[in-house]
């Protein structure tokens, strides 16, 4: 940050000469009137400059978020809609899947309950990566979507919802899990993975008994690694619910927030007939879905963030 920042200084004193070498020639009534018209233009080019300047000086001395480097737990649950709102969550999944193949982050199925019919009543997915965090963070609350249901005989568009959480991943050392706190209990997994899975008692869940967080993974053969995987989700959960209780108690840092973070909140819908999506937060809407769909998530992404910072530069 300190190189941008002497990079900025040095535009900006380049900037200020010519300035003060147009204003100069602005005044002088001696000067070609020509010349003056000139360089009373550059003079309101520079200017435009000057505040573009000022803009990007006044978002590199925001307050960072911490949290923005790290990598992340992705929870994705089906909610109302019985199979439609699986299948939806299970678009979700692969959404979010080909948006992290196109950022070169590394994604790793922690657990997942899956239907007959190919949807997910649940899947809780690891991102790994270079800003992983900072680029979902304002993916969490519920997602709706309205569409025809293949199963649906009459044409009927039905809605149906599916429930994001993004999670800042955190070390064992930042979050401490006392043993004496948690119930740890050991089943034959139900999940895909192949015979040796489904016939050891490889699937563990973990019940965090101060909180009452239950997280089950089963994903792995190992029960060992089935334990540490679902370790660190719950330091996810545990490092989220401190958070969100000090957001709660500080009014003044949700002036800064795209939303609440709540997974009760509407964030947005999908409408597949309209080819629509439409962010409630900031009344973004684009009529894109399709290319949405297929994980190009900058176009959302982007104005959510320029959001964001606009908030905390009034805010400040």
């Amino acid at each position: 940050m300190l190189e941008k920042l002497s990079e900025i200084d040095q535009r900006f004193e380049k900037l200020t000469e010519l300035l003060i070498e147009n204003q100069l020639i602005a005044d002088d009534a001696s000067e070609d009137t020509e010349l003056r018209d000139l360089a009373r233009e550059e003079i309101q080019e520079l200017e435009v400059q000057s505040k573009d300047l000022t803009q990007q000086l006044e978002l590199l001395l925001l307050p960072k978020d911490p949290d923005d480097t790290r990598n992340t737990i992705l929870e994705i649950r089906a909610g109302t809609g019985g199979d439609e709102a699986a299948l939806f969550a299970s678009d979700l999944f692969r959404m979010y899947a080909r948006f992290a193949e196109s950022q070169q982050w590394k994604l790793e199925i922690l657990n997942e309950s899956s239907t007959d019919i190919g949807g997910f009543k649940e899947v809780i997915l690891s991102v790994s990566g270079k800003k992983v965090y900072s680029k979902l963070k304002f993916e969490g609350g519920v997602h709706r979507v309205q569409r025809i249901p293949k199963t649906e005989t009459q044409g009927r568009v039905h809605t149906s919802a599916a429930t994001v959480a993004v999670l800042p991943e955190v070390e064992d050392l930042e979050v401490e899990v006392n043993p004496n706190d948690i119930r740890v209990d050991v089943f034959r997994s139900s999940g895909p993975g192949g015979q040796s899975v489904n016939t050891t008692d490889s699937a563990v869940r973990i019940t965090h008994i101060p909180s009452g967080l239950v997280v089950t993974c089963q994903n792995e053969k190992s029960q060992l690694k089935n334990k540490n995987q679902a370790l660190k989700v719950l330091r996810a959960r545990l490092y989220e619910k401190e958070l969100q209780e000090q957001q709660d108690t500080a009014a003044s840092q949700r002036k800064g927030m795209v939303g609440s973070g709540d997974r009760s909140e509407r964030i947005r819908t999908y409408n597949f007939p309209q080819g629509r999506m439409t962010d409630h937060r900031i009344n973004l809407t684009l009529y894109k879905l399709e290319d949405i769909m297929m994980g190009n998530l900058d176009q959302v992404i982007e104005p959510l963030l320029t959001h964001h910072q606009a908030e905390l530069l009034k805010a400040s």
